[in-house]
Formats: structure tokens, sequence, C-alpha cells
């Protein structure tokens, strides 16, 4: 469907680009963020490269491994509400353009 909605693949990739972030700053590999968080270092590696979009659960365990909130993991991405030909849609905030 081309109708300017993004996919979850682009979600999935947001997700896993600002995981990678946070994990580097924490200064964790692969296999410790894994250990803090109870999940495998190839689920972490599946993450950040954004081949797999992370259930809910899943961001409650990373964001505690790597002691931050969840919101940024989340950061830059948003939900856009449905028009009244489409349904919602997550949307990407290029960078400088969220307040607050």
């Amino acid at each position: 469907m081309m109708d300017g909605r993004l996919r979850n693949e682009e979600v999935a990739r947001r997700i896993g680009h600002n995981v990678f972030l946070a994990r580097r700053r924490a200064g964790y590999s692969q296999e410790e963020l894994g250990k803090r968080c109870s999940l495998h270092r190839t689920e972490i590696g599946m993450i950040e490269s954004g081949d797999r979009l992370p259930r809910s659960d899943t961001l409650m365990k990373l964001a505690g491994g790597l002691e931050v909130g969840a919101e940024l993991l989340l950061r830059g991405i948003e939900w856009i509400p449905p028009g009244p030909d489409a349904g919602g849609s997550f949307g990407i905030i290029p960078p400088g353009l969220r307040g607050g």
C-alpha cells in the first residue's frame, strides 16, 4: 500500500539504532547487555540491526538493562492518528524537530 505510511521495518531500524546508541553510551557489549536483561546476545544484535521489532516486554528488559527509560529507546518514533481514508501509522521524527 503506497499511502505514505511507514512499515514496521523502519520503526525496527529506529529502535535498533536507539538501543545501539544507549548500549555504546553505557559501555556494554551485546553479550553484557544480554546478560543484564535476560536476552541472548544474538537477539540484541537482531534488534540493533533492525531485523527484529521488539515486543513491549523486551523493550522494558532492554531499558532496565541499560538503566534508561523506555522512552529513550522509542525516541524519534510517533503514532500518526488515522485520517478519513486510512488507518493510523508510525512516523519517524527527523532529528532536531522533536520539542521538549
